[in-house]
């Protein structure tokens, strides 16, 4: 069993609930419906006032002036409420929208901060960009505007209709044949088709909002090797696949909602009280003064229900949808923390029968998201988890402080998967990984990422200064530690002929390329000076340099230090001490690179392969002859 989510914190299990996200801001919450009460009643008022001031000018003999005056200034009155109580709600809707955004920002910062890192690695940046800032924003109509919409449709229609009953029950009940209408087809929006239609519509936003960022970040990459056809096309089909799933959005729910708005508009419901209205007049039934309620208060009755049905559902569904996203990266557990930490004693690493798959991870993060009765259902799976998932088979592995140990092995044979383990992206699903004969974990995230360090292929640089991209594990580093570090990654004369040298922006002053970024990296994970480096294929895209600055890392930092590495080339680790030859997940030979070679066996036939791949590529390429790869 993985026990990458074993240890639920608080704030996580908090998080799966929507009402759980929502709940401190209940007061506020409450203030905003009684202020939207009080405006939405007192909005009735001027309505009412038009009413009894048409009775009383309607009525037969004198006017009575004290009480046309009355109910003006009774309109006056409760327009003046209105517009006071409404404001207020309005404007405390919109400062709890802004601590909401706020808290929800500052949770998904620190729960991006907290999650284990095998799992961003699988996220991509638009994913998380569109969760972090589109689904918070779209939280906005749920807080500051569905509330009082809610009232009115509610409290409006209420008090109307009370006040109708005791005009005259029949043409209340004809008033209501609009709302009943409208109503009766909002069952027809909420099928399981069409929720599964929205769904879609908000994948494929999601895809179009990585597939640009990936576009933007990469365009020098696709434009430097003529990729940009292939680029344009994953946007393109991104676009279409937008294009199609609001098409179909648009076409289940159109028909519909031109529906509920046709039935809730001013003529219909004005055509159906003068329908009603007249049949009552012709028979006598009621007095042409008491179809003017009518007139106007089934407007009123049907206006804030077609708010409602119209955008405000519209928005409350997207929102409920945005807050369902966020619950679920606040749901997200961090790897468990010991409750006791142990100080490891010394750097040697152990492996002692490691097995791990990605699909029993990934079952336990999307159970995040059930409801704790299915509990059961949960054990049941993990304990039909076979090793057909694995990735990683019982691998038993020593790295000796002092050394280098080199994994290489075809694609997809679990070498990046064991690399990632050992600066604990994920915990085993079987075995353990001991660092100074303490198990990984039972040792302080933070403890441990001060005694690993690490590079990978995917560099990642900040929009900040060389220097503080170089010093970003040691914020406080001297600034000739900080060049040191660079001399060793042979980045030190690039750095000097930027702009403005180690002060130099990167992104805004200067843009680097894939192998001087590698460099950049390398100083970094040299400053951090941690005495356990692992490097998965930090030179896979490599130039000759940077391959070369890697090597005298190696030598350099072997010393006293316990080192892993993945190397594309496999003239990078020729002087390493060991190498560990994967295939499916299992190491199926090792031993020095000599002995390895000597032997022919299944070491050689791979270096054998994958210098003839290399030597024919640079063939291809037009690049050097066979044989004389760098």
């Amino acid at each position: 069993m993985s026990r990458l989510d074993v240890a639920p914190d608080a704030d996580s299990a908090f998080g799966q609930s929507v009402a759980g996200l929502l709940r401190p801001y209940l007061w506020g919450f409450a203030a905003v419906v009684i202020l939207q009460i009080i405006g939405a009643v007192a909005g009735l008022v001027p309505l009412l006032a038009v009413v009894e001031l048409g009775r009383a000018l309607l009525s037969p003999g004198p006017i009575d002036h004290g009480r046309v005056w009355i109910v003006v200034i009774a309109g006056a009155s409760g327009l003046f409420v209105r517009l006071l109580f409404t404001g207020a709600s309005s404007a405390i809707g919109h400062l709890l929208d802004g601590r909401v955004q706020l808290s929800f920002r500052r949770r998904l910062a620190a729960r991006l901060g907290r999650v284990p890192i095998g799992w961003l690695s699988r996220r991509t940046t638009g994913e998380l960009a569109k969760i972090a800032g589109d689904d918070v924003s779209a939280v906005h109509p749920f807080i500051a505007h569905i509330p009082g919409e809610l009232v009115s449709a509610f409290v409006v229609p209420l008090v109307s209709l009370i006040y109708l009953f005791t005009v005259d029950w029949r043409l209340t009940l004809i008033t209501l044949i609009p709302v009943a209408l409208a109503v009766a087809l909002v069952p027809l929006v909420m099928t399981p088709a069409r929720l599964r239609e929205q769904k879609e519509f908000d994948n494929a936003m999601g895809r179009i909002s990585s597939s640009v960022v990936e576009f933007v970040q990469g365009i020098a990459v696709v434009k430097a090797f003529g990729g940009s056809g292939r680029a344009h096309r994953k946007f393109r089909t991104a676009v279409d696949d937008f294009v199609g799933s609001f098409y179909r959005m648009v076409r289940g729910v159109a028909g519909i909602a031109a529906g509920m708005q046709l039935a809730l508009s001013p003529p219909f419901v004005l055509l159906t009280v003068l329908i009603g209205g007249a049949a009552l007049l012709g028979t006598g039934g009621m007095t042409p003064a008491d179809l003017l309620p009518f007139l106007l208060l089934g407007l009123g009755l049907t206006a804030p229900v077609a708010a409602l049905i119209g955008h405000g559902f519209d928005d409350a569904q997207a929102a409920r949808r945005a807050v369902g996203r966020i619950r679920d990266v606040l749901a997200v557990r961090s790897l468990p923390e010991p409750a006791h930490p142990v100080t490891p004693r010394g750097h040697r690493v152990e492996l002692r029968g490691v097995r791990f798959g990605y699909q029993s991870v990934r079952r336990e993060e999307h159970e995040l998201a059930r409801p704790p009765e299915f509990a059961g259902e949960r054990r049941r799976h993990r304990q039909h988890d076979t090793a057909d998932h694995e990735v990683l088979r019982g691998i038993d592995l020593v790295l000796e402080p002092g050394t280098v140990t080199a994994v290489v092995g075809p694609s997809g044979s679990g070498k990046s998967t064991l690399v990632r383990l050992l600066p604990r992206f994920f915990d085993p699903t079987h075995g353990s990984i001991t660092l100074g004969g303490v198990d990984l974990r039972e040792i302080d995230s933070r403890e441990l990422y001060r005694l690993v360090s690490f590079v990978f292929q995917d560099v990642r640089l900040l929009r900040a200064s060389v220097a503080d991209n170089i010093a970003l594990a040691v914020p406080h580093a001297d600034h000739d530690d900080v060049v040191r570090a660079a001399r060793l990654a042979d980045v030190h004369d690039r750095i000097l002929d930027l702009p403005r040298g180690y002060e130099t922006v990167l992104g805004a002053d200067a843009r680097l390329s894939g192998g001087e970024a590698q460099r950049i990296s390398i100083a970094r994970a040299l400053l951090a000076d941690a005495p356990v480096l692992v490097l998965d294929e930090a030179t896979a895209f490599a130039d000759p340099r940077t391959e070369q600055a890697v090597r005298r890392a190696l030598t350099t930092l072997a010393v006293d230090r316990t080192i892993l590495v993945i190397a594309h080339r496999l003239e990078t680790i020729a002087d390493a001490d060991s190498v560990v030859l994967l295939e499916n997940g299992s190491i199926v030979e090792r031993g020095r690179p000599a002995e390895l070679l000597a032997r022919n066996g299944r070491f050689a036939a791979f270096w054998r392969s994958n210098r003839s791949a290399a030597a024919g590529e640079i063939e291809t390429r037009g690049g050097l002859p066979r044989g004389d790869e760098p």
